[in-house]
């Protein structure tokens, strides 16, 4: 197989990751629902950080219920979509700066870097919608985040539960297009 077959493969056989952008919405609903709370903002940050432990697992459970297969055993591309998520940790300082220095925008880094590590799974799974989602999710959060108040943290976690189910919905399409294409 050439590198574009085997590109398409993975997006095909995995379903262009949409059962990890799922188990991300589920998660990034969780953390609306804390930061609405009227709760320290420190014990806010901490809940968040515990939830994102949620994901893998949470994924691993989506993947079974929509017949998704990320591992690709039979394809030599298959650890890299693990190592592009992994790769996400490697932004993690800055998150723990936030949480030490300026707690307040810790929800805005964090919800920047999600959407920014979407990005080279455009080219991982031939998938549009990443290219595009990538710079809108970061800089609409940015934007957004700018000047907000504390108490309107909570915006950010539902801009990002939203912005997932809209990727969701455009990956899907575009995972039902490569199939009607094979």
């Amino acid at each position: 197989m050439n590198m574009l077959e085997l590109k398409r493969d993975a997006s095909v056989k995995g379903k262009n990751g949409i059962a990890f952008i799922m188990a991300a919405t589920i998660i990034w609903l969780a953390i609306t629902v804390v930061y609405s709370q009227t709760i320290p903002l420190q014990t806010k940050n901490i809940i968040l950080l515990f939830l994102t432990a949620f994901l893998f697992p949470l994924a691993l459970a989506v993947s079974a219920m929509v017949k998704a297969d990320w591992k690709l055993a039979d394809n030599p591309l298959g650890m890299l979509g693990l190592f592009l998520n992994l790769a996400q940790f490697m932004y993690f300082p800055i998150i723990f700066w936030a949480f030490i220095q300026s707690p307040k925008e810790m929800i805005i880094f964090f919800a920047v870097v999600t959407g920014a590590h979407f990005f080279p799974y455009g080219w991982f799974y031939e998938a549009k919608p990443y290219y595009i989602f990538a710079p809108i999710i970061s800089v609409s959060i940015m934007l957004a985040g700018w000047r907000m108040e504390e108490s309107q943290l909570w915006i950010i976690p539902l801009m990002m539960m939203i912005f997932l189910t809209i990727l969701s919905l455009f990956l899907y399409g575009d995972y039902k297009s490569k199939v009607k294409g094979n």
